[in-house]
């Protein structure tokens, strides 16, 4: 009898500590991704714009070198941030068509591309546009209740979803610094409070549709991406396009802070891409780099690099694998810290 209780207490501790380790290693069940290029799995593959990456030398570094249409050599920041959290390795475009409806329980892509907050951004490459995104993300909270076979258990899911939303980069980089047409309404002032209007407007209707779980994005230091160096000899970063993302990011961390306050049943964290790439960029030798200078696919470098380890930037604005992997563990320990 005594060994009977021993084995059921070993069986019943066996159990726990299986779910201890579940909760430490997967505290979230599912990711979704809202925005830009950054976060983006493919969703534009489809779309007639030339915001596309579906085709090589995209994807080299990428399992079987096949080019999805991530905006890079290999992973992006949402399938790293996925695989992270122990979610999942890859994270599907919603769009794809190849999407299995049995990825869609532990979560899906939404962004595209060159997106923005401003109807504008998108609507002149083609693509996406942010608060479009929505209806897709509705097309899948209804795919996602008849995957799971009940409301109640995808509502829960949502619920529980790390979120992360990338929105702003292409407004403040294309939309007001290099199409310049915003500069004839607003100046850099304006146009990011309206860009946190509309940023405003987006998470609310997330929450709306049962998000709460929110990790949100600051720009990169746009000025210092080598398509916006390139304008200057590639001989510093552009002080005024980094200072009008510092502004913009500071209203976003405020925003979240808001947030916060406004909605305490929700979760909200702000992750700073600005300062931690721009380290990676100042000192690139610190995290194994030869370069900041793009492997391929620019002006600067034509003829795609041997060595793409070697290079912070993939192509003219997006970074490579190898340094996304580099900011990921603050990325990481952040959202681990605050939203579980």
């Amino acid at each position: 009898m005594d060994c009977i209780a021993t084995k059921f207490l070993v069986v019943l501790l066996s159990l726990w500590l299986s779910c201890i380790d579940a909760i430490q290693t997967g505290r979230f069940p599912a990711i979704l991704a809202f925005g830009d290029s950054i976060l983006d799995t493919g969703n534009n593959n489809r779309l007639m714009t030339v915001s596309k990456s579906n085709f090589l030398p995209y994807g080299r570094n990428f399992p079987y070198r096949i080019p999805t249409g991530r905006f890079g050599n290999g992973k992006v920041l949402s399938d790293l941030v996925a695989e992270g959290l122990g979610i999942k390795n890859l994270v599907p475009a919603f769009r794809s068509s190849f999407l299995k409806s049995s990825e869609l329980p532990t979560g899906v892509c939404f962004a595209s591309g060159g997106s923005g907050l401003d109807r504008f951004t998108a609507s002149i490459q083609g693509v996406i546009w942010v608060q479009d995104q929505l209806k897709d993300f509705q097309s899948y909270i209804q795919r996602l209740s008849q995957e799971v076979g009940d409301a109640a258990k995808a509502k829960e899911i949502i619920a529980n979803a790390v979120v992360l939303i990338s929105a702003g980069n292409n407004d403040i980089a294309i939309t007001f610094f290099a199409a310049r047409v915003k500069k004839l309404r607003y100046n850099i002032e304006t146009y990011t409070d309206q860009l946190i209007e509309w940023k405003t407007a987006f998470m609310q209707n997330l929450y709306n549709m049962g998000v709460r779980k929110f990790a949100v994005l600051g720009t990169l230091p746009l000025g210092c991406l080598p398509g916006a160096r390139q304008m200057n000899g590639d001989l510093i970063c552009l002080p005024h396009v980094n200072h009008g993302a510092k502004i913009y990011n500071q209203k976003v961390a405020n925003l979240v802070v808001k947030f916060r306050q406004t909605l305490p049943d929700a979760k909200f964290v702000y992750i700073d891409m600005y300062n931690s790439l721009l380290d990676v960029i100042e000192n690139p030798s610190k995290y194994g780099f030869r370069t900041a200078k793009p492997c391929c696919c620019s002006v600067m470098t034509p003829i795609p690099c041997l060595d793409s380890g070697s290079h912070v930037f993939w192509d003219f604005a997006h970074p490579s694998e190898k340094a996304y992997k580099a900011v990921l563990p603050n990325i990481v320990s952040v959202i681990s810290n605050n939203l579980a």
